[in-house]
């Protein structure tokens, strides 16, 4: 590996080990072999090298969204039964223990203070939503209209935000798949005249 790559995967690892405000570029340095220049040279800043190696860690989790085996083929793309299979796949990733989600919820409380981190991540946010529409919908993440990504894959990233805060905060109480799927049946029924 170059010193980029090994800027990257130094800093994955002090992410995972520290998080983001204890991370500091000697960190990164020590960690990856390299020197505190290739920082600057190869990234601008470390909040943009650790912003990158945020998306990455998170981007490393989309096969698990996926889970193992024919699950998602056996399901309608689009139903409720969709929903229920994709959301247990996803809060299995909260589960672990050591979660990265951890990591966003500082990103959350740090954004004001490194606006360089949060514009970075903030354009992520928006491809992650957009990512998430064909597991959930079907389809292919290349036909996915800006539209729908700023309403869909919004509405997807915003549910993912508040699971993944109540998970960090509070895992005891926090919402199951099977919870969320009822709470999105009681929606769909009052919004049809359906409800019970």
């Amino acid at each position: 590996m170059g010193h980029r790559e090994d800027l990257l995967e130094g800093a994955k690892r002090c992410l995972l080990d520290k998080g983001f405000a204890r991370t500091t570029a000697r960190d990164i340095v020590k960690e990856s072999g390299t020197n505190l220049a290739s920082i600057g040279y190869h990234y601008g800043s470390k909040d943009v090298l650790l912003a990158q190696a945020y998306i990455e860690l998170i981007e490393a989790m989309g096969g698990a969204f996926e889970g193992e085996g024919p699950a998602l083929d056996d399901t309608e793309p689009g139903s409720v039964e969709r929903f229920q299979q994709v959301w247990s796949n996803i809060i299995g990733t909260m589960r672990e223990p050591g979660s990265i989600w951890r990591l966003s919820m500082e990103v959350l409380v740090m954004g004001d203070r490194m606006p360089e981190l949060r514009d970075h991540l903030g354009r992520a946010q928006r491809e992650a939503g957009r990512g998430i529409i064909p597991l959930l919908m079907g389809g292919r993440e290349e036909d996915v209209t800006d539209e729908t990504t700023d309403t869909l894959g919004t509405f997807y990233v915003t549910l993912m935000t508040g699971l993944i805060a109540q998970w960090t905060f509070d895992p005891q109480s926090a919402p199951d798949a099977d919870a969320l799927t009822e709470g999105l049946r009681r929606v769909i029924g009052a919004a049809t005249g359906d409800a019970p």
